[in-house]
């Protein structure tokens, strides 16, 4: 009885620390970046996605904490990125690029705290962009418009979540429908049975190099592409209805996740950047993944879709990147290291898929990739 209790004390110490370090940590970020266009080390305005998951971690640190700075920071950005009439600083919708939805999320609180229509407007442009973007025979979105026919793990987090949203906020019930097809799809073509893994994507077309001739799957398993997946299911199930008929699938691929990848969690607590060749020649432990990771495995544990026993391994992701990954500065800041810059498909230079493609790729600091995420999961922990 006694470890029992000791053990408790443990976890809910650990749970207390992992608030402060989301208070601490977010406050370093607004202090390196003071305006969140700078945040991903950005060097202008733009709607990026990188910049709207980075302010997407720090609605959530005002909703937690109460304090109005948080929300200032974003509110500040979505008002000089967005003229009255609703038009997006830089977006172009004839790119067709799944990637400009993701800031749309944040339109959603900045519209009703602030009232102002503009919001609204610049959502009704994206929900447009969806309404005509390119898709695979079954309905799913392309990743851009100039890699088509592909379905990439990360354009999930993009664009699903951000429709459902839509559809419950102003009554659009259609596109739950089809923001939960968009999942269907992909894990019917990304999943891969043995491993229990999802390959990062595919081409219907199977006319890429990288594309499995018979299959239509890229070649590895890159960690990041299964965190955007993972962090994209256990998001958009906010919005799903109780009583829709796919939700329980939904759930059911939050299971198979929290149960799979604890098989491939290193000894330190974190991931790999080709998750399942973790001792493979330079190979290393990626703090993108490894931050996802634990706020979806927490998310989805408060959410109560996963048995509380799994919280443990949030826990482990934790503090291994408290003991590995993060750098407490001379400033008093705190650092994040070891995060992939950016890794994709196709494209020129061409991009292979291999795993030296994705070792090989630039590793930075404090990039959003990681950063968001990984406030996000201190304060699932902290809940």
């Amino acid at each position: 009885m006694k470890y029992i209790s000791l053990f408790f004390l443990l976890i809910i110490t650990i749970s207390t620390l992992a608030q402060k370090t989301a208070i601490r940590f977010a406050e370093s970020e607004m202090q390196r970046f003071p305006e969140a266009w700078q945040l991903d080390h950005g060097k202008r305005l733009y709607f990026g996605y990188s910049q709207g998951l980075g302010c997407l971690a720090m609605l959530k640190m005002w909703k937690q904490t109460n304090d109005t700075m948080y929300l200032d920071y974003v509110v500040d950005w979505a008002d000089t990125l967005i003229n009255d009439q609703g038009e997006i600083h830089k977006y172009k919708v004839e790119t067709y690029n799944i990637d400009y939805i993701n800031s749309g999320k944040v339109l959603f609180d900045v519209y009703k705290q602030t009232g102002n229509k503009k919001y609204k407007l610049a959502m009704d442009r994206l929900i447009k962009q969806l309404s005509m973007h390119p898709r695979t025979t079954e309905g799913a979105f392309w990743h851009k418009l100039i890699y088509q026919h592909q379905l990439w793990l990360d354009g999930l987090y993009m664009g699903a979540p951000f429709m459902a949203q839509y559809a419950v906020t102003f009554d659009k019930p259609e596109l739950m429908d089809d923001a939960i097809n968009q999942f269907i799809v992909c894990a019917r073509h990304t999943y891969d049975e043995k491993t229990g893994l999802y390959y990062h994507g595919w081409d219907e077309s199977k006319n890429q190099q990288w594309a499995d001739k018979v299959t239509g799957q890229s070649p590895n398993f890159w960690g990041r592409s299964i965190g955007w997946w993972f962090m994209a299911l256990v998001d958009v199930l906010d919005f799903v209805p109780e009583d829709h008929p796919q939700r329980t699938e939904l759930i059911n691929m939050v299971k198979g996740l929290v149960e799979t990848l604890p098989e491939y969690q290193d000894d330190t607590g974190l991931w790999y950047q080709v998750i399942d060749q973790g001792g493979r020649e330079s190979n290393y432990l990626e703090a993108s993944v490894s931050s996802m990771f634990m706020y979806s495995i927490a998310k989805a544990v408060n959410k109560k879709y996963v048995n509380k026993k799994y919280r443990k391994i949030a826990l482990r992701a934790y503090e291994g990147l408290m003991k590995n990954l993060i750098v407490e500065n001379e400033d008093g800041t705190l650092t994040l290291t070891q995060c992939c810059a950016v890794a994709g498909l196709g494209g020129k230079p061409y991009r292979d898929g291999s795993y030296e493609y994705y070792i090989n790729e630039r590793i930075r600091e404090n990039d959003s990739k990681a950063t968001g995420p990984f406030i996000m999961g201190c304060l699932e922990l902290g809940k």
